[in-house]
């Protein structure tokens, strides 16, 4: 289990994996050097050795799933003067983090490679009308006067960060930077310091989520959003479990299938006329917010992944 320690929802998994009795380490990459002991050996029979957190020690040729979650960024010691500190965060992200993506026979959900990939919104997007999915008209920018015409020609346009990047303030309070519909009086000269993505704003009346565990696909839909990212609202919403149209069935298996993603979280607009709209998929998406009824079950078909490894290997 490759996470940070405060996600509940690998808290969740682990939880049942407990409870079936299936042994499990939980690892964080930005424990290593400090909290997190690393020995592998590559040689003629391939690779193996140890890494051992505080509490745990996992034989590297022995792990048969690695349920690829939520980790915290790769780290140095602390105290060391900036340039060292970058050498070591690199070593440890092509050391460390070749040694997990390379764990002989495991079954990966996701691989973490398959994960970076995938996360990549333009990419997202481009493959996504490829399978068939209703794509809202998007601009990716760095350039304000582009800003300007594509806001008036659909009038009402949303923002959305291109990354969940760590953004804090100078005291450290953090700064999330939300999807949020664009005031075109803000559109100023600052949109050319970097990439920008703006996008029609769809007339939703509700939103769905669709999350794929292997070949197991789960449909809520979402009802009560007063704002326009309904992840700011988690209290005031209600979710339904429903059954999934053949359609975006099809698509999304051809989307994972294409990204080579055992998971997949993905994110719909539902309009007037029923027509879903894509937002977007995340391939290491959470699930703990749902009631227990629906968490549930996507706890028991993510754990069903992990313990039965060895049946999944061939996907």
């Amino acid at each position: 289990m490759v996470s940070r320690v405060d996600d509940v929802t690998a808290d969740m998994v682990i939880e049942e994996l407990n409870r079936r009795r299936v042994p499990v380490v939980r690892l964080d990459p930005a424990d290593f050097p400090e909290t997190l002991n690393v020995r592998a050996r590559l040689d003629g029979l391939g690779l193996a050795g140890q890494v051992r957190t505080a509490t745990r020690t996992a034989e590297l040729d022995q792990v048969r799933a690695v349920y690829w979650r939520r980790p915290q960024p790769y780290a140095a010691p602390e105290g060391l003067p900036e340039q060292q500190a970058r050498w070591c965060v690199e070593e440890a992200r092509y050391g460390l983090g070749g040694i997990l993506a390379s764990l002989p026979g495991a079954h990966y959900v996701n691989h973490p490679w398959r994960n970076r990939d995938a996360e990549y919104k333009p990419a997202q997007l481009a493959m996504a009308a490829g399978c068939g999915f209703d794509v809202p008209p998007t601009l990716l920018t760095n350039d304000p006067a582009a800003a300007r015409a594509f806001v008036h020609e659909h009038q009402r346009v949303v923002y959305k960060p291109l990354r969940s990047t760590d953004y804090h303030d100078e005291e450290g309070q953090a700064l999330t930077v939300w999807v949020d519909e664009v005031d075109p009086e803000e559109l100023h000269d600052g949109i050319a310091a970097t990439m920008h993505l703006f996008q029609r704003r769809i007339s939703s009346v509700a939103d769905l989520r669709i999350t794929v565990v292997g070949e197991q696909v789960f449909t809520v839909r979402i009802d009560g959003s007063p704002g326009v990212d309904w992840r700011r609202h988690y209290d005031a919403l209600s979710y339904t479990l429903i059954d999934t149209p053949p359609e975006l069935a099809k698509r999304v298996r051809a989307y994972l299938d294409a990204f080579g993603l055992v998971f997949g979280a993905f994110d719909f607009g539902l309009d007037a006329d029923g027509r879903a709209w894509w937002y977007e998929c995340n391939p290491s998406g959470q699930f703990a917010w749902f009631p227990a009824p629906i968490s549930e079950r996507l706890i028991t078909a993510v754990a069903d992944q992990l313990q039965h490894a060895g049946e999944h290997r061939d996907h």
